[in-house]
């Protein structure tokens, strides 16, 4: 591995971030990503307005990742893509692109999925003083549309050992910061908020799901009529309290989260446990995590700020792997909006 010589670009747009990643084999070059304001006003992502911000977005990116990679096009040895889960405006544009670029410079192309980028960004390298997860690890994914407790034997093996039946916990801090009437997006809002607050003010009901599974759904009704019922009694009493309730509401989401994370490292004997995804950017979350390393004498790893939520440099490291393996994708290729780990 160390005396391989791939460059890749990679493309990630999935959802509303445009991100471009150089790698240059493991290692990153650049990781460029442009946000999209528009959807504040809506309070959610809207697809269609999600679709042509891409449109208008991915050829600057490219540039600005190559300018600053200081690579030429004619360097790279592929060009990877989410393929998908993701918004089908979305991921066509990005997958459009790669196609055209593949074909243009004749580069394989590599399909990546959004979900293995998430976890195997613990692989990113940015010097060579970093430690990574060793296998079998266990990784608490957790964002916007996903919740999963999956055993990774392998760069490219994965094993879902528990996931949400209905709700993302992510969609869980969504919905309440709506409730709120807090602005879009409301998830890290609530983390800040719950740091001037008092966590054990406020209860809130639990769900019940055999094995290690989870469910959101039931909490995020509890939590409407839990803000319902005491606006009836005092219709300050969101404005009031505010704080409270965030950090109430939050340290309840991490305790369900993290109550199915220790009874599945000690059933199966794992010693390593990383976490994924847009939530894993949580400040709290990532303190429990790290607490637990003293508790259940394991190792944890927490990724950088900047890779929890949607970039390229992901994609880029699951397609450096992919393409060890020969992995290629093909032309013919359609997104997928809905696509198994």
């Amino acid at each position: 591995m160390q005396n391989l010589n791939i460059y890749i670009l990679a493309i990630e747009s999935s959802c509303d971030d445009t991100s471009c990643a150089i790698l240059h084999n493991d290692m990153v070059l650049a990781n460029i990503t442009a946000n999209q304001k528009i959807h504040e006003q809506y309070g959610g992502v809207v697809p269609e307005l999600a679709s042509r911000d891409h449109q208008k977005n991915i050829v600057p990116v490219v540039n600005a990742a190559l300018k600053k990679a200081n690579i030429k096009i004619d360097q790279l040895s592929a060009i990877a893509v989410t393929i998908g889960p993701g918004l089908m405006g979305s991921l066509l544009v990005g997958l459009s692109f790669a196609k055209s670029l593949s074909m243009a410079i004749a580069i394989p192309l590599i399909e990546v999925n959004h979900m293995q980028g998430h976890i195997l960004a613990h692989f990113i390298k940015e010097n060579n003083e970093q430690n990574f997860p060793s296998f079998p690890f266990l990784c608490l994914t957790v964002s916007g549309g996903h919740t999963q407790l999956v055993k990774v034997n392998e760069h490219l093996n994965f094993e879902i050992l528990g996931s949400t039946i209905d709700d993302a916990v992510g969609e869980a801090f969504d919905k309440a910061a709506k409730i709120l009437g807090l602005p879009y997006p409301g998830g890290p809002l609530i983390d800040k908020l719950a740091k001037e607050g008092d966590s054990t003010k406020f209860k809130f009901a639990a769900s019940h799901v055999p094995g290690f599974d989870y469910s959101f759904s039931g909490i995020k009704t509890s939590f409407l009529y839990f803000i319902q019922n005491n606006l009836q009694k005092n219709e300050n009493f969101v404005k009031e309290n505010i704080a409270d309730i965030c950090a109430s509401y939050q340290a309840h989401l991490i305790q369900v989260l993290l109550k199915n994370v220790k009874a599945l490292l000690k059933e199966t004997g794992i010693t390593q446990l990383a976490i994924a995804g847009g939530v894993s950017a949580n400040s709290e979350l990532r303190k429990q995590v790290k607490d637990l390393e003293t508790e259940l004498k394991i190792q944890t790893f927490i990724p950088k700020f900047e890779y929890c939520t949607d970039n390229a440099a992901m994609i880029g490291i699951t397609a450096y792997y992919k393409l060890l393996n020969n992995d290629l994708g093909s032309l013919s290729s359609v997104p997928q909006a809905r696509m198994s780990l």
